[in-house]
């Protein structure tokens, strides 16, 4: 933000390092790729978590404290994602004790793609354009949830293949091509990645303990020791603390939370499915590219 060329920052939900590997092999035929950092996603590896870090610059402890009625925990009610724009703008007040003129845009659509890309022009005048691409999350999901998607994403490489064939038929490579005539940066990251997930393990908590497959987080959990990354003093880990007694649990490699009743039909159901949430390089190591026009 030291100079005057406008940063477009293009944030991939749930994209994995191979991933991005593969569709950086399309970007650099239009920009060059001028630094690749790696990092680490925060824990949970999980949107609600994750990607609130990244805009806001603060731990999900820190953001409960700063905003609290913005933060949303995991018992409560509604979007867990819908005020990445003041965390965005307060993270820029902080940095740079100044307004910064920048945008945020969050893609759900193909439609909404395509407004992105009619109003490149205007975005030009911002030094500093967000645009949260949910596409690759939603892929994931619906992998779950579909039968022919499965088909077609039936494993890693399969999944990867079906990531390049949307990117390069997406609004968001068109943006790409057209921003590689002017002079402008682009960022290339995510939040977190996501692992296909084989080995199911037990788990018992009450009725307010959240859903997701790679984490749990709730008071009196039961669970096997060997399959897990447990943090039992959450404001030690700066994640919020619900209970007295509340932990958070992180299913290791390749393992998903699978509750005692109807353990076979969840264990049919998932998997093989991607997950994320959890503790592994899969879901952990996330891209950080920087490219600029050729």
């Amino acid at each position: 933000m030291e100079d005057d060329i406008p940063t477009f920052f293009f944030l991939i939900d749930n994209l994995r390092f191979d991933q991005w590997k593969i569709i950086n092999e399309v970007i650099t035929d239009y920009f060059r790729l001028e630094e690749e950092i790696n990092y680490y996603s925060i824990l949970p590896t999980a949107t609600q978590y994750a990607r609130n870090a990244i805009f806001s610059g603060l731990t999900p402890l820190e953001m409960e404290k700063r905003f609290p009625k913005l933060w949303q925990n995991d018992e409560d009610e509604g979007g867990k994602n819908l005020y990445e724009d003041k965390f965005l703008e307060d993270q820029i007040k902080r940095l740079y004790r100044k307004s910064i003129k920048h945008s945020y845009t969050k893609i759900l659509t193909l439609e909404q793609g395509k407004d992105v890309l009619d109003n490149l022009g205007n975005l030009m005048h911002n030094q500093l354009n967000v645009l949260v691409y949910n596409f690759v999350d939603m892929l994931s999901h619906a992998r779950t949830d579909s039968s022919m998607i499965r088909e077609l994403a039936n494993d890693e490489a399969a999944y990867r293949s079906l990531t390049l064939s949307w990117f390069e038929h997406s609004p968001l490579l068109e943006a790409i091509k057209w921003l590689s005539q002017k002079k402008v940066r682009v960022i290339i990251t995510t939040d977190h990645g996501t692992i296909r997930v084989k080995k199911p393990s037990k788990i018992v908590g009450d009725r307010n303990t959240n859903t997701n497959l790679r984490y749990k987080q709730g008071k009196n959990l039961n669970y096997i020791d060997k399959d897990v990354f447990a943090i039992k003093n959450p404001h030690e880990a700066q994640l919020p603390k619900l209970h007295v007694s509340s932990t958070y649990v992180f299913a290791k490699e390749d393992s998903y939370f699978v509750y005692p009743n109807n353990y076979n039909q969840f264990v049919n159901y998932f998997n093989g499915t991607f997950q994320h949430g959890g503790i592994s390089l899969e879901e952990m190591i996330i891209p950080f590219a920087t490219y600029l026009p050729k």
